[in-house]
């Protein structure tokens, strides 16, 4: 079985409930740093993470760490990936990333190493002068912290915090990742009413009847990875078995949260919900 290392951003804070997810979901090796939280799994284990994780910002895979204090050592760094087993001729794979505390210190520049190290493999691998890139998106993410490279890919796409409940998005509204926070933080478990004096597109009260219900906040949206070479396809056709397969799972389409909502704002206290 494939293990890969993973690695989950999040925002500055909630590093302890992420991992608290993760352990919960049985993920291997769950280590908090700041800014993130690692963890050892598998391709099922890449797909449970999308779709359960509430205060995670996205879930990406970690192909390499080394140590690049020169251009040439990063793109040789970059160069001795294994390319070839995710991204497929003609498919697309953008840079982008950030330089903290490091004698790389352009962005562009970094970018511009990597990208050509990985166009160098993959016209090596696949015998071609040129790459199109007109295929499917494989989004690479690099860090470079006080001398010290990652790489990743990207498995989720759009960020997690896009839930795909929302239609429209009213000004000031709350992160769907933070809001679950605070529900976390709230200890409240849907035993009681919820009360949300400054109610606005309803963002806390969705994520609290989610969590009350153990409700997977990615149910409904598509991740990048899906869409991959056939080892993460395959692994992303049993998305429905991984959301059943937890005991605690259930399924609340967009018309239920619209009534649960709309019953709360309808309510003479309004902002409050109650699902009992």
């Amino acid at each position: 079985m494939t293990e890969f290392t993973l690695s989950v951003p999040c925002l500055f804070g909630l590093e302890g409930l992420c991992a608290q997810e993760l352990r919960r979901l049985d993920m291997k090796e769950v280590a908090a740093e700041n800014g993130r939280v690692l963890f050892k799994g598998a391709f099922e284990d890449i797909i449970r993470a999308n779709l359960w994780l509430r205060t995670g910002e996205r879930v990406l895979l970690r192909l390499a760490e080394f140590t690049a204090r020169s251009f040439d050592a990063l793109f040789e760094g970059v160069r001795a990936i294994p390319w070839e087993d995710y991204i497929g001729s003609g498919e697309a794979f953008p840079v982008k990333g950030f330089s903290i505390h490091s004698q790389l210190h352009s962005v562009p520049d970094c970018q511009r190493i990597i990208k050509k190290a990985a166009v160098e493999r993959l016209k090596m691998i696949y015998r071609t002068d040129w790459l199109k890139e007109d295929g499917v998106k494989h989004q690479i993410q690099f860090s470079l912290l006080n001398d010290r490279c990652e790489i990743f890919l990207d498995t989720t796409g759009a960020p997690l915090y896009k839930r795909g409940y929302k239609l429209e998005q009213n000004e000031a509204t709350l992160r769907e990742t933070l809001a679950a926070s605070i529900v976390k933080v709230a200890r409240w478990r849907g035993r009681e009413d919820l009360i949300d004096p400054f109610c606005g597109s309803g963002t806390l009260a969705i994520e609290a009847a989610q969590a009350a219900l153990n409700i997977a906040p990615g149910q409904d949206r598509e991740f990048d990875a899906a869409h991959w070479n056939a080892a993460f396809a395959d692994a992303f056709a049993d998305r429905d078995d991984i959301l059943l397969e937890l005991p605690w799972g259930k399924y609340l389409n967009h018309d239920s949260i619209r009534r649960c909502l709309m019953d709360s704002a309808n309510d003479d206290r309004h902002g409050i919900l109650d699902i009992h």
